[in-house]
């Protein structure tokens, strides 16, 4: 993933990914948490969003539709290996082994992982 979010950002694309298809400007700001920003906050980062070409902007009518053109699971996959990168020099096993020190992931998940693992690759 090239494209890196503030806080902001991301909390808007977590409301257009909520959308599915995408939406209007108060469509987008009722499927944000409380306490809601106001609009012109929601506007001013769905601009960004646009420049930095992870939001499409579409005017069917006097109002702008905007759809995401980052998909979750994209974002999700940049951030997690900029994650290993960045802290555990790339490496997904220490991630892991961190999750397990901070008692953050269990033994009984990481049993659940394996047994997931296992039937992918039959």
């Amino acid at each position: 993933m090239s494209k890196t979010l503030t806080r902001a950002e991301e909390q808007v694309m977590q409301a257009l990914w909520k959308l599915g298809e995408g939406g209007y400007l108060k469509d987008i700001v009722e499927a944000m948490p409380e306490p809601k920003p106001h609009h012109n906050t929601v506007a001013t980062l769905l601009k960004i969003l646009v420049e930095k070409e992870v939001v499409g902007i579409q005017t069917p009518s006097r109002y702008n539709f905007y759809h995401p053109l980052l998909s979750r699971d994209a974002y999700t996959s940049g951030s997690i290996a900029g994650i290993a990168k960045g802290y555990f020099k790339g490496s997904y096993k220490e991630v892991v082994s961190f999750l397990v020190d901070k008692k953050k992931l269990s033994v009984d998940d990481l049993e659940l992982l394996l047994k997931q693992l296992k039937k992918k690759n039959k």
